[in-house]
């Protein structure tokens, strides 16, 4: 089982990375939390979660043990699967998240898509104190860098369409922000999940 891959990036985009390990090309599914904390280029280190099912193997990677550790979390809880899990860390950071599970704050949970008012109570009933127990206050500030403005709105219309938004819903967000003033992708991923999560 794959724990931790050091390499190249190969390539970037929201929802994942290539990860380029002495020739071997992994894809490595992220979410937004480690998104923003990469590089455009160079070399990293991931902390892996292997998942493996009948019909395939995938790998979701994380800047940080304690990223990590809440996916790990979010996946023991029934109905809850890897890609809910990254999904609802690339809505949410994990020191909001555990905020909101320490408040019962179901509203907060429930805006999140795929997250239900019942998997929303059900996530507070199993992570509450769980949740509890890990330390937030080591997560890094995360470091905002630039690309070029004109690939920035497609890459935050495909971030958001891949998190179960829909289209509608994506272009009301965006209509507001401005992506030519040398906004990045992760200047306005966050600006937009803030409109989408009232």
């Amino acid at each position: 089982m794959i724990a931790l891959l050091t390499g190249k990036i190969a390539h970037k985009s929201p929802d994942h990375i290539i990860l380029d390990v002495h020739g071997v090309g992994y894809r490595v599914m992220i979410p937004f939390s480690t998104y923003y904390e990469l590089p455009e280029e160079g070399e990293v280190s991931l902390h892996i979660h292997t998942s493996v099912r009948e019909d395939a193997i995938q790998l979701y990677g994380f800047r940080t043990r304690l990223e990590k550790s809440f996916f790990q979390l979010l996946i023991t809880v029934s109905g809850v699967g890897p890609k809910l899990a990254r999904d609802i860390l690339s809505n949410i950071q994990p020191a909001a998240l555990a905020q909101a599970l320490g408040a019962s704050d179901i509203h907060k949970l429930s805006t999140i898509p795929g997250i239900g008012k019942k998997t929303a109570e059900r996530l507070i009933l199993e992570l509450k104190d769980k949740a509890g127990k890990l330390d937030v206050s080591s997560l890094p500030k995360a470091e905002v860098r630039g690309i070029p403005a004109e690939d920035v709105i497609d890459d935050v219309t495909s971030a958001l369409l891949n998190l179960g938004y829909k289209e509608p819903q994506v272009k009301k967000a965006l209509g507001g922000l401005d992506a030519h003033g040398g906004a990045s992708v992760e200047e306005l991923l966050k600006q937009a999940l803030k409109i989408l999560m009232k």
